[in-house]
């Protein structure tokens, strides 16, 4: 486990902070204010960082092992990563230092260890009795690459094959080498005139412990025997090998071979195989050969005993089988079964029954480790259906855009999606119970519900159930099923933006409280949800469409846009009366032959059935104007109590009222400061050199200075004066595709990782940065519109990317039916504030420092036909902020907006105004995600910067409490899916296939060990296989071998101290020494048990050896006597 050192900032100890609270205390004299009165119960020692789980499919696997006793998977990556899964909902994450990929996985089989081989030729034993596993031992190989290993099942010795041909053998308790080692040019001798190639594999047979049947990829095997030193038997095929498997009664084994050819062997006919089979090539007449096919991977033969036996193997296919996808192949007895897969395949085991391999295997099932899944097929029922995956590892399905996370949501939440989601499950799996079952859940000593919702690249949605470290999907919304999809790349139209993935989710605004949705996509189009449990057909589906443009000296006012309101509203269901139906492209083109006025997406013109779950509300689009395309939205907030959506974008902002179906709002960003302007622009008319919309974030590198003194914002656009072009969008679009790249930083590439923003991310701080200010924030709230205002009212607050802020008052009729039909009035209100850098985040608290949550209206069935009393209620109903300390502001109180920018936090005292509060979080850097949450009772701002470090501040005095060097900003990824939320919680992906959980409060930190499952269970290890009474008399059966007696230091000798390197773990007693108290002592603690437990195993081996010594005196004993006494009569004693 990773643990910080954690900086524990005082007040006034740091410059930044005495710079700022000297600034800020000038500031509390000048407003002389009561406001710095409120308490603060937050301390540094409430903070403490360190990671708690990762969910999601493992990036990149290399490895893959099971352990049969235990029921534990375990997995390894190309990026040293371990994943451990036992039950559904115990998981483990393990990192090698190294980050070399992992090549190998031996279980010590129900010891609860663990054998890793690594590319960088390095063995490590990882100690999985603890909930936390660590690295007892690890040996370096110098001069040796190793290539395959082997652990025979409850054996200490470990064998260890390398490029060069050679086997060493390592005792895994005290992990050294011994001094037995088996040289290539003495297992081969005079078969071969080459060198055999690196070792493929081995095995010892199942009958005899002292027998070992060593592979070699030049298509040699041989069948060593141990004890003689020499090889009883060489078998030699013209074909490269890839795997070799045995039969349980080891008389057989099977070979894979680089021609797709299999060929079984009996051990004591090495001239010719036996049988010759190629599952997939097509059997040609006359009896010549069939035709070569493509590898056999790997090859498993599994007994059972009742009927025939399962030959299971990867690979094979015939070379014209163009485009078909991986497949695994089942022989079993005369079926054979080919089990296409989604991806390519990296490994896969046969689950049995025992342990032992020298009886009847009994199959029941296949753990196919694919490219990017993992599949288990049930063997034991037919047709072959795969289990149902209980563990999350589908995030990937279709590429994550963004994310967001909720904490301590209302309770009833989580079984409402649940029971939504339920009738999308699909139907056909196997009807076993998940066979991986290992470990023990740990206790939850968290009790609230956590949400987080994913978007990705096809459009879809989805929410996932995150209580308690968990992670489980509750239900899937796919947006795109609104618009009509283009058969082929020749049927798009002529609109798109982007050339793939034009449903990709941007940014997703959800209200927990009401459960209303609203998203926006990457061409230009926000659609609205509502929640219902009732299943509804559309008739037409309600939209409208918006002009956004930065215009201002135009014939048309903003009002020539606005869409008139409904005449009734009984015809809300008409779309003809809310917007024109415009989308063919052909009507749609103005004088001059360019585009104008349709949007990118066409939406369907068919009755829609909407499922139980998220149901359309309402489908806004950006049109084009002019010939020039909608630029992508950069901000969106919805509001239910109002009744309002308002999203915004580089050339302005749109409010639209989704009850109404009417646009409200729809300016330039420039117009909204009305005669305010601080920089002085002229109007002029639409610009012709405009970004291209399929570009996003683009510049990450913080070295790239742009003529000004701010700090270049991680996601600025630079913005070149060039016409906009399809094909500039075509090659952008087709960049966009990145985003599996690894890790590394790659700017020129990533843009497809780049261009999905969040909610504050296109900040763009070009060299025109005059005309192309970008709305970055929005937030609805109940507060002091103005400084001259009495009591607080319906307002929105805009941020944008140069670091003004903005207030739009909002004039809301009553509720009831009067709120259908009357206008929602709207007007800016002349209140401007300014920070440095682009606005991120804002939020409101009390005069007690509680923080104001945004109103909302609770929610409830719309699909159902109200009564009378019904109706009567909604009349009355009112929009009301809920504010923690009193249900009503007083006039007397004040409240306090805090503002989060890339570079600093203000708190502002409203209605006066004044800056009572001001923090600089970061002069080199700049903020990438900040977060206003609740922690503890109280309440602090989270931010995350690109250099890499995470901070929280106390609030309403923006005291640094915790400043942390947690990760370097190494791709788009991190910055665009990074969120801290409630009670000390935050996530990003850390793979383009998995999502890191993280906490940054101490009491989770404290609680984690308690919370993290048990991998190791006791179990009793099966009884060996029944010999029989024949068997036992005449010497069948299996053979033993006494490992000790051949490869120990007395017999062997001592190894080459320059061949391996030991390498003593964290996880041995050296880690002690320092381990501090709390989880690292437990993990001492758990160390020390083990290490005991080592020695003991020790000492019981001694006292073994002594007894065997004691017994081989007597036997000696034993025989002279019978040599004294044979010759004499039985009447001579």
């Amino acid at each position: 486990m990773r643990k910080f050192n954690i900086r524990k900032v005082l007040d006034g100890l740091t410059a930044v902070s005495s710079s700022s609270s000297a600034s800020s205390s000038s500031q509390q004299q000048q407003s002389g204010n009561r406001e710095t009165d409120i308490p603060e119960t937050l301390q540094s020692e409430h903070f403490q960082l360190c990671k708690t789980v990762r969910h999601g499919f493992p990036y990149q696997p290399s490895a893959l092992a099971f352990d049969p006793v235990q029921k534990i998977l375990a997995i390894g990556t190309q990026t040293g990563a371990l994943r451990l899964f036992g039950r559904p909902g115990v998981e483990c994450y393990c990192q090698h230092d190294s980050g070399a990929a992992v090549i190998q996985l031996q279980f010590l089989i129900n010891e609860g260890a663990l054998v890793s081989a690594l590319a960088d030729d390095t063995l490590h034993l990882w100690n999985l009795r603890q909930k936390r596993p660590a690295i007892l031992h690890s040996l370096k190989f110098n001069r040796e690459r190793i290539t395959f290993c082997h652990l025979p099942f409850q054996s200490k010795w470990l064998y260890v094959g390398t490029e060069r041909g050679n086997i060493h053998i390592v005792n895994v308790e005290s992990f050294t080498l011994s001094g037995y080692v088996i040289m290539w040019n003495k297992a081969i001798e005079l078969s071969s005139k080459s060198h055999p190639g690196p070792v493929v594999h081995i095995s010892d047979n199942p009958m005899d412990e002292g027998k070992l049947l060593i592979g070699y990829e030049s298509g040699i095997v041989v069948l060593w025997d141990l004890k003689s030193k020499k090889a009883d038997y060489r078998y030699t095929h013209d074909e490269a090998i890839h795997s070799v498997a045995w039969h349980h009664e080891g008389k057989q084994f099977i070979c894979s071979h680089s021609d797709g050819t299999l060929t079984i062997w009996n051990i004591k006919s090495p001239a010719k195989p036996l049988q010759t089979i190629t599952p997939h090539g097509k059997q040609l007449k006359d009896g010549k050969k069939p035709e070569p096919c493509k590898p056999i991977l790997k090859v498993e033969y599994k007994t059972a005993k009742a009927g025939e036996p399962f030959i299971i193997l990867s690979g094979g296919l015939s070379y014209d089988t163009v485009g078909r996808r991986p497949c695994l192949t089942v022989m079993h007895g005369k079926s054979t079964a080919v089990l296409e897969m989604d991806y390519s395949i990296v490994d896969f085991l046969t689950l049995c029954e025992t342990p032992y391999p020298n009886d009847f295997q009994e199959p029941y099932a296949v753990v196919v480790l694919l490219e990017k899944d993992l599949v288990l097929i049930d063997l034991a029922q037919n047709g072959y259906p795969i289990f149902e995956n209980p563990y999350p590892l589908n995030i990937h399905e279709s590429p994550v855009t963004c994310c967001e996370y909720f904490a301590d949501c209302p309770v009833d939440l989580i079984p409402a999606l649940y029971s939504v989601g339920a009738r999308q499950k699909r139907q056909g799996y196997s009807k076993q119970e998940w066979p991986i079952s290992g470990g023990n859940w740990g206790l939850i000593t968290q009790s609230y519900p956590e949400i987080i919702i994913t978007g990705h690249a096809d459009g879809s949605i989805k929410f996932w159930d995150a209580s308690a470290i968990t992670l489980q999907v509750l239900y899937k919304l796919k947006t795109a099923k609104v618009f009509e999809k283009s058969r082929s790349k020749d049927d798009r139209p002529n609109t798109d933006i982007v050339d793939e993935d034009p449903y990709a989710i941007q940014i997703i605004s959800w209200c927990p409280e009401s459960r209303m949705l609203c998203i926006a996509g990457v061409s230009a189009h926000v659609i609205i949800y509502r929640f219902s449990k009732q299943e509804v057909t559309t008739e037409v589906i309600p939209m409208l469409e918006v002009r956004l443009l930065y215009e201002i000296n135009d014939v048309d006012s903003p009002d020539g846009e606005q869409v008139p309101p409904l005449p009734t509203p009984g015809t809300g269901s008409n779309p003809q009366s809310i917007a024109p139906q415009s989308h063919p492209s052909t009507s749609s083109s103005s004088s001059d032959g360019l585009r104008d006025n349709v949007p990118c997406l066409k939406i369907k013109s068919s009755p829609l059935k909407q499922s139980v779950g998220y149901q359309i509300e309402l489908v806004i689009q950006l049109v084009w104007v002019s010939g020039e395309p909608p630029q992508q939205i950069t901000s969106l907030a919805v509001n239910s109590a109002y009744g309002l959506v308002v999203f915004g974008n580089c050339n302005g902002i749109a409010m639209v009222d989704y009850l109404q179906k009417t646009v409200l709002l729809n300016l330039g960003t420039i117009e909204l400061y009305g005669s305010n302007d601080p920089y002085r622009r002229e109007p002029r008319s639409p610009r012709k050199t405009r970004q291209p919309s399929g570009a996003g974030l683009c510049d990450i590198n913080e070295g790239t200075a742009v003529p000004e003194d701010r700090c270049k914002s991680p996601t600025s656009v630079m913005t070149k004066s060039r016409k906009f072009s399809k094909m500039v969008a075509n090659d952008i679009a087709k960049m966009s595709r990145k985003l599996s790249l690894p890790t590394e930083l790659k700017p020129d590439l990533d843009v497809r990782d780049n261009s999905f923003s969040r909610s504050r991310s296109s900040s763009v701080t070009s060299i025109d940065k005059e005309s192309r200010e970008a709305i970055s924030a929005l937030h609805f709230c109940e507060t002091f519109t103005r400084k001259a205002d009495t009591s607080p009212s319906p307002c929105l607050w805009v941020g944008t990317t140069l670091g003004t802020v903005l207030v739009i008052a909002l004039n809301l009729p009553p509720g009831g039916e009067q709120r259908l039909l009357q206008p929602v009035i709207v007007s800016p209100s002349g209140t401007i504030l300014r920070l440095k850098g682009a606005i991120l985040r804002m939020a409101f608290l009390d005069t007690t420092g509680s923080l104001i949550p945004p109103a909302y209206e609770p929610w409830r069935e719309h699909n159902v036909p109200e009564d009378k009393d019904e109706k009567d209620k909604l009349k009355k109903r009112r929009p009301v902020s809920v504010s923690p300390s009193s249900s009503s502001q007083e006039i007397s109180e004040n409240q306090y907006a805090v503002i989060c920018s890339e570079k600093q936090a203000k708190v502002i005292s409203l209605p006066s105004q004044n800056c009572v509060h001001k923090q600089n979080i970061t002069e080199t850097s700049f903020v990438l995600r900040g977060d206003i949450v609740a922690l503890s009772n109280s309440v602090c701002l989270a931010c995350f910067c690109a250099n890499g470090h995470i901070m929280t501040f106390s609030l309403p005095s923006l005291r640094p409490l915790l400043d942390v060097y947690y990760l370097p900003l190494t791709n788009m990824r991190i910055a665009r899916t990074f969120c801290f939320t409630n009670n000390g919680q935050a996530l990003y992906l850390v793979s383009p296939t998995e999502i890191q959980r993280i906490t940054y409060s101490q009491e989770t930190c404290e609680n984690l060990q308690e919370m993290l499952g048990e991998l190791f269970t006791p179990v009793e290890t099966p009884e060996a296989p029944n010999r029989g009474f024949f068997k036992g008399l005449f010497g069948g059966g299996a053979q033993s071998l006494d490992r000790e007696e051949l490869f120990g230091e007395s017999a062997s000798g001592k190894a080459s101290r320059s061949l391996a390197q030991h390498i003593p773990g964290p996880g041995g007693i050296e880690g002690v020494k320092g381990a501090a108290s709390g989880v690292i002592g437990e993990l001492a603690r758990a160390r020390i048990a083990l290490d005991e437990r080592g020695q003991k195993l020790g000492e019981l081996d001694e006292r073994t050896a002594a007894m065997l010594s004691s017994a081989d005196s007597f036997s000696k004993h034993a025989h002279e006597m019978m040599l004294k006494y044979k010759d004499k009569k039985w009447y001579q004693f």
